[in-house]
């Protein structure tokens, strides 16, 4: 049985047969993989060692002392929280050998094209549709708020694939090259001045029924994998103490003196506690996850992240008084990840306002927690039982 003393061999024979020094990073990243040094919790030959998900801190400590190269966790967080656990639970043998370990190496970028301009909060309303011709399918539709489509080579994408039936049970999932033929990116240029977001255009694209995930009909319940890791992914992340959006706040507090107020004081430890309280939940869920797939709870991770980062960078702002109405540069990018703490109080304060939208609406995430976690009965929906093609739009 694999335990931490063997984990930290097998972790030392990998850095022995490829210094960090002298090989090149991706090289290394590939190496570890085979290794089962990636995700130890995933099964053997698919980047892990099938030991439990706790022992990770292990190998990352060893890795970390010998200054070995990571796979920029921030860059590939799409493939890393949401495509990799769905291809791991839906995939078929071939598709968890082709997709995951140039996906965790960061050899291949993912992004995720669920939300439309018409279903964004309602996502099962969906449009994009997807019809069969012999073995492959031809999709049509719009995708909106994709992140990291402009870097991407694949994407996880449902559609509706029979519009006869009611909403939920008409869509399928498939993987989505975004190099193919059909494919259009567009900028979303946002309130920061950057375009980290894309809309994303299919015409005639042909997908293959090889790069389906789950059957035929069956794409919600394949994408409810998706959505609870992903609400994991962004509420949930691993912190320090004052990690986060908390930190640079707390910082300004301890260095700049003659900013502060006692109003001001009573909010930051209000925030600050609250911060901590949110992190600890955060190591909680992470050890349940331990004992399987992510569940509801994690719709309360989110929701705490967005509020807790709006209120504090709404905070520092104040604090900051003229200083905090700055901003640093308008200028149009395409950015490859979101740096919250790398970035200027004004950049914290916009930026966080997409916070409470992305990876599922505070008003969503609250039914959720209302009906899934607390029990609370289900709100009227009229058009459960209605086929899609019915459905007023």
């Amino acid at each position: 049985m694999t335990d931490a003393a063997e984990l930290r061999r097998l972790t030392q024979e990998l850095l022995a047969a490829h210094p960090p020094a002298s090989t090149d990073g991706l090289d290394f990243l590939k190496a570890r993989f085979d290794a089962g040094l990636a995700w130890v919790h995933y099964p053997e030959g698919l980047g892990g060692l099938g030991v439990p998900r706790t022992l990770q801190a292990v190998v990352d400590a060893e890795l970390e002392a010998a200054g070995a190269p990571d796979n920029d966790p921030r860059r590939i967080g799409i493939g890393l929280g949401m495509a990799a656990p769905t291809i791991l639970r839906y995939g078929t043998e071939e598709q968890k050998r082709r997709y995951l370990r140039p996906l965790w190496a960061g050899e291949e970028v993912w992004c995720q094209l669920f939300s439309e301009p018409g279903a964004g909060s309602d996502l099962a309303a969906l449009g994009t549709r997807a019809v069969r011709e012999g073995d492959e399918w031809v999709v049509n539709g719009q995708k909106v708020w994709t992140s990291s489509a402009h870097i991407a080579r694949w994407a996880i994408l449902i559609a509706r694939t029979d519009p006869d039936v009611p909403k939920h049970r008409g869509i399928t999932y498939f993987i989505c090259d975004m190099t193919d033929p059909g494919v259009e990116v567009r900028p979303l240029r946002q309130i920061t001045g950057e375009a980290e977001f894309n809309e994303v255009f299919l015409t005639d694209v042909r997908i293959p029924d090889s790069r389906r995930l789950g059957d035929v009909g069956d794409g919600w319940r394949v994408a409810q994998t998706t959505l609870n890791n992903e609400r994991v992914a962004i509420g949930g992340m691993r912190l320090p103490r004052e990690g986060g959006m908390i930190g640079p706040v707390a910082g300004t507090w301890r260095e700049r003196p003659e900013l502060r107020t006692h109003d001001l004081h009573q909010r930051l430890l209000k925030l600050w506690v609250e911060a901590e309280i949110a992190r600890l939940t955060g190591e909680r869920l992470r050890q349940q996850l331990v004992a399987g797939q992510p569940g509801p709870e994690g719709a309360g991770m989110k929701l705490a992240f967005a509020r807790l980062n709006q209120e504090i960078s709404g905070l520092e702002v104040e604090l900051l008084g003229e200083e905090g109405l700055l901003y640093e540069d308008w200028t149009m990018r395409r950015p490859e990840l979101v740096d919250f703490t790398g970035r200027d109080a004004g950049y914290r304060y916009l930026r966080s306002k997409g916070n409470s939208i992305e990876g599922g609406t505070s008003e969503v995430l609250l039914n959720i927690v209302a009906e899934r976690v607390l029990g609370l009965p289900s709100e009227p929906r009229t058009d459960k039982d209605v086929a899609w093609k019915d459905l007023a739009r």
